[in-house]
């Protein structure tokens, strides 16, 4: 059974930091590339940060410089490091894993459930 399972959410002061962990199973973690989300209310569901199978990372401009992504295949289990938290990085955030099924040519993606991010004074 695949799962995804997100921790480390909760409410910080303006300028503070948050570690987010998503630890997976079912499946082969190390050759999924894994991607952060967040949706705030009322707004899309938008990428924060991205890392392929191979290490390769990406963000968004908006936390570009703030946040950090890795992973650790051995654990199955990739992270998001949060600091200089804005008031505008409120949201949900999501982890998702996505491989191109060249079986199906099309995607095998899974998301996880969620973990609420709070940044208030």
């Amino acid at each position: 059974q695949v799962q995804l399972v997100e921790s480390g959410g909760g409410l910080v002061q303006p300028g503070g930091s948050l570690r987010l962990s998503c630890a997976a199973s079912g499946f082969i973690f190390s050759i999924y590339d894994m991607g952060w989300y967040r949706q705030a209310p009322g707004k899309q569901r938008e990428l924060v940060a991205g890392i392929t199978s191979d290490g390769t990372t990406n963000y968004s401009d908006s936390v570009k410089g703030r946040f950090t992504i890795s992973r650790d295949n051995a654990k199955n289990t990739a992270y998001l490091q949060m600091n200089s938290l804005k008031p505008g990085d409120t949201a949900v955030y999501y982890c998702k894993a996505d491989r191109f099924n060249p079986k199906k040519a099309g995607n095998d993606d899974y998301w996880g459930q969620g973990t609420q991010v709070t940044v208030s004074s």
